[in-house]
């Protein structure tokens, strides 16, 4: 059973882009991880398309300066990553913590 999460707050269309590109590029990064990427092609392709995703998001921001909207409304946005399975995705960029050793290990 899919547990059940809370809704999506509204957003602006370039709030949407903002977000759905942030979390595109911590994904990308995620796969250019050099503790993670499993090989470099892999890894290649990832670091390609960051510049795509850097792009949209550039343009999310730009249009949302361009509206007036001069505050990120930061509680708004943290919902909608929440809903989006941000806490996971925005970790895959970061070095994994270190497992502690077990005996026979090393």
């Amino acid at each position: 059973m899919i547990p059940d999460l809370p809704p999506m707050p509204a957003l602006t269309r370039a709030e949407g882009q903002f977000i759905d590109s942030y979390l595109a590029i911590a994904d990308l990064l995620g796969r250019a991880n050099p503790a993670r990427a499993t090989n470099t092609y892999a890894a290649l392709r990832a670091a390609q398309a960051l510049v795509g995703q850097a792009a949209s998001l550039r343009d999310a921001l730009a249009l949302m300066h361009e509206r007036g909207e001069a505050e990120v409304h930061r509680d708004t946005l943290v919902r909608a990553l929440r809903v989006l399975d941000g806490e996971r995705r925005t970790s895959l960029p970061a070095i994994p913590r270190k497992e502690p050793e077990r005996e026979g290990d090393g």
